[in-house]
């Protein structure tokens, strides 16, 4: 049963009023027509991200049964949060995928090789990113399959403790960031990161390599001991 239909089977129990506030609903009414709201592991219909927690204002009730489990649940109210959208304009979805991923330089047909196309900043909080109309080509980037997959987990890393990833986990990577610290600031946000732009990183790495050689140079042949 898509999630979606489950949401409009609880909305039909829940009966909300025009403000987004409903009565409580008990898990014990999830049968009959209404079974499939059944609550699994994970609450599928019911997560931060579904279109019901959007919408509404989600309150549980834990207290009636032993352990933690859910045995009511009700609407208090509208969500009128701003909520980040996941859409893509089809002409940046149509570009970036004829790329090869910046990270592992493939674009291929396997499941982990096809490239999908990643949102740089992995906290995706900004809005205007959020906003088809808004989005620009390189607020994305093209990763496989494989890549992003490892850089989600990563940037939920970094959302968690507000410690960037250290691009030296990469061996032969010379600079930790190209920009800023181990610490997430609102300032830099994620620029600065090897995971929000690989690119950016090695161009940076490559100037500053080259700046700090040919001033180690200079030094050497013109030190300031050295006077004519």
């Amino acid at each position: 049963m898509a999630e979606i239909s489950k949401i409009n089977l609880f909305l039909q129990l829940a009966q909300p009023n025009a403000s987004g506030l409903s009565r409580w609903v008990y898990v014990s009414e999830f049968v009959g027509k209404y079974s499939g709201l059944t609550l699994g592991n994970g609450w599928s219909w019911g997560r931060a991200s579904s279109p019901l927690r959007k919408t509404y204002k989600v309150e549980v009730k834990r207290n009636l049964s032993p352990g933690n489990s859910i045995d009511a649940i009700r609407l208090v109210g509208m969500n009128k949060a701003d909520h980040f959208s996941q859409a893509i304009r089809p002409d940046i979805v149509r570009e970036i995928r004829k790329r090869k991923c910046v990270m592992l330089g493939v674009n291929g047909n396997s499941e982990n090789t096809t490239i999908e196309v990643d949102h740089k900043d992995g906290r995706k909080t900004d809005m205007r990113v959020s906003d088809p109309s808004t989005q620009r080509l390189e607020d994305f980037q093209p990763l496989c399959k494989a890549a992003n997959d490892i850089k989600r987990q990563i940037c939920k890393n970094c959302k968690l403790y507000d410690k960037r990833w250290d691009a030296r986990n990469i061996a032969g990577n010379p600079y930790s960031f190209y920009e800023g610290d181990e610490n997430y600031t609102e300032e830099l946000g994620c620029v600065g990161c090897y995971q929000y732009d690989p690119v950016a990183y090695r161009k940076t790495c490559a100037k500053r390599l080259t700046q700090e050689t040919l001033d180690y140079v200079m030094h050497k042949i013109y030190d300031d001991t050295n006077n004519d």
